[in-house]
C-alpha cells in the first residue's frame, strides 16, 4: 500500500513539479508568517491582517476564471512559469523594501494584490496538469502527494520563518520566497506532458466562464460544495488570518507563538491528508466530510478559548486536520461531479468561492477583533458555524445527499 502511495514519484516530470511546489509552498508560508508578524508589530491593529487577506484573495475574482480558461487552451507549464515570474518580481520588491526599511503596510497590501492575481491564475493550470504526468490509476496517489507536500510546506515554512525572525528580519523571509518562485520557473523548463489538441476556436473569456458557471449551478453535486466552501470560508476560515493577532496580542507569545500556531495547523493538515483517505475508503467520503465539519466547529471554539500557547497549539493540530478534511471533502465532490469538458472552469469557480468569501470574512472578523478582541470573535464564529451546520442538517438534508452521491468511487483529495 505504501509503494502504491508513492508510485507517482517514478515519473520524472511529476517528481519535478512536486519538488518545485514544495519549495514554493515553504517560501510562501515563510512570507505569510513574516508579513503577519510585521503588520502586527508595526500597526498593533488586527484590521491590517484582514486588509492583507482581502488583497491576497480578492484578485481571484478575476484570476481564477481567467486561469480556468487559459489552462484549457495554452501550455500549462508556460502559464505556470509566466505567473511565477511575476510572483518572483513582487516578492523581490517586498524583500528590498523591507531590507532597506522602506516597507509600509500599504505597500505590502498593494503587492499582495499582484501576488493574489498570479497565484489564483496559475492554480487551475497546476491542478489540471497533474493527471497528465502520471498513469490513470495513479491520479489519486498523485493528488494525495500534492496535498501532503503543500501542508508539509505549512510546517517547515513557519519553522524556518521562526528561526529567521529570531536572528534576522522579515525581509530575509521575503527574499527566500522570491528565490522559491525563481526555482519553480527553472524546474518547469524540464517538465514534460503529453501534447494536447490545439484550440482553434476564438477565445471568448466571458462566454466560456458563463458556460462553466451555468453547468456548475445545474449540477447539484457541484453547486452544493461550491456553496459549502463559501460558507466555511466566510465563517470559519478567518481564524487563519488572525493567527498573528492571537499569538501576539491575546496569548502574548510574540513571533515564536505565531510560528508555533501556524506550524500546528500544518502538522494537523499533513496528518489529515495522510489518514483521511483511508478512513473515507472504510466508511465514505461523506462521513469524513461531515465529521470534519463538526470537528472544525468544536476545535475552533477550543482554540478561541485557549488559555495558553500549549492549549492553542493542541487545538490547532486537530483543527488543521479537520479543516483540510473539509476542503478536500468539498473539492472531491466537485471533482467527481464536474463534466470533463468544463472541469477546469468549474474548479476555478470552487476556488473563486473560497477566494471571495474568505477575505470578506477575514476583514469582517478583523474589524470586530479590533473592538472586541480576537478571542470573543473566534468563539462567536465557532458558535455561528455550528448553528449553520445544524440548520443545513435539519432543513436541507438533500445538501448531504447530493454531495455524497457516487460515494462508491475512490475519493480524490485536494489540498487548499
Amino acid at each position: 500500500m505504501a509503494s502504491a502511495s508513492f508510485a507517482p514519484l517514478r515519473h520524472r516530470s511529476f517528481s519535478l513539479t512536486l519538488l518545485s511546489s514544495f519549495v514554493s509552498s515553504t517560501g510562501t508560508w515563510m512570507q505569510t508568517v513574516a508579513l503577519g508578524v510585521y503588520l502586527t508589530e508595526t500597526t498593533h491593529n488586527p484590521l491590517w491582517l484582514g486588509l492583507l487577506t482581502v488583497a491576497a484573495w480578492s484578485p481571484a475574482l478575476i484570476g481564477s476564471p481567467l486561469g480556468g480558461v487559459v489552462a484549457d487552451r495554452w501550455s500549462r507549464q508556460r502559464w505556470i512559469q509566466l505567473n511565477n515570474s511575476v510572483l518572483a518580481l513582487t516578492a523581490t520588491v517586498l524583500a528590498v523594501a523591507a531590507l532597506t526599511h522602506h516597507l509600509s503596510p500599504l505597500l505590502a497590501v498593494y503587492l499582495a494584490l499582484f501576488e493574489g492575481l498570479c497565484g489564483s491564475a496559475s492554480w487551475s493550470a497546476w491542478q489540471s496538469l497533474l493527471p497528465d504526468l502520471v498513469e490513470r490509476d495513479e491520479v489519486l496517489a498523485a493528488v494525495s502527494l500534492s496535498s501532503a507536500q503543500f501542508n508539509l510546506g505549512r510546517i517547515i515554512g513557519p519553522m524556518l520563518a521562526g528561526v529567521t525572525l529570531a536572528f534576522s528580519s522579515p525581509g530575509v523571509c521575503f527574499a527566500f520566497n522570491a528565490a522559491s518562485f525563481v526555482f519553480v520557473v527553472v524546474i518547469f523548463s524540464f517538465v514534460r506532458s503529453p501534447a494536447r489538441p490545439k484550440q482553434t476556436s476564438k477565445v471568448r473569456l466571458w462566454a466560456e466562464t458563463v458556460v462553466g458557471a451555468k453547468r456548475a449551478w445545474a449540477v447539484k453535486g457541484c453547486r452544493y460544495p461550491i456553496l459549502g466552501i463559501g460558507t466555511v470560508a466566510l465563517i470559519a476560515s478567518p481564524f487563519i488570518a488572525l493567527v498573528p493577532a492571537m499569538a501576539i496580542q491575546t496569548l502574548h507569545t510574540g513571533r515564536v507563538g505565531v510560528s508555533w500556531l501556524v506550524t500546528a495547523q500544518g502538522v494537523g493538515a499533513v496528518v489529515g491528508a495522510v489518514t483521511l483517505p483511508a478512513i473515507a475508503k472504510r466508511t465514505s467520503r461523506l462521513a469524513v466530510l461531515r465529521g470534519s465539519l463538526a470537528t472544525v466547529a468544536v476545535t475552533l471554539a477550543l482554540y478561541g478559548a485557549a488559555p495558553n500557547l500549549a492549549f492553542a497549539v493542541a487545538a490547532l493540530v486537530v483543527l488543521g486536520g479537520a479543516y483540510v478534511g473539509t476542503l478536500t471533502g468539498f473539492n472531491t465532490a466537485v471533482q467527481l461531479h464536474a463534466p470533463l469538458s468544463e472541469r477546469s472552469r468549474i474548479l476555478s469557480l470552487y476556488t473563486l468561492s473560497l477566494s471571495f468569501f474568505y477575505p470578506l470574512g477575514a476583514l469582517a472578523q478583523a474589524a470586530l477583533a479590533k473592538s472586541w478582541g480576537v478571542r470573543p470573535v473566534t468563539l462567536g464564529a465557532a458558535f455561528v458555524f455550528a448553528f449553520v451546520l445544524l440548520l443545513v442538517t435539519v432543513l436541507r438534508p438533500a445538501f448531504w445527499v447530493e454531495i455524497g452521491a457516487g460515494s462508491n468511487q475512490a475519493p480524490v483529495l485536494l489540498a487548499d
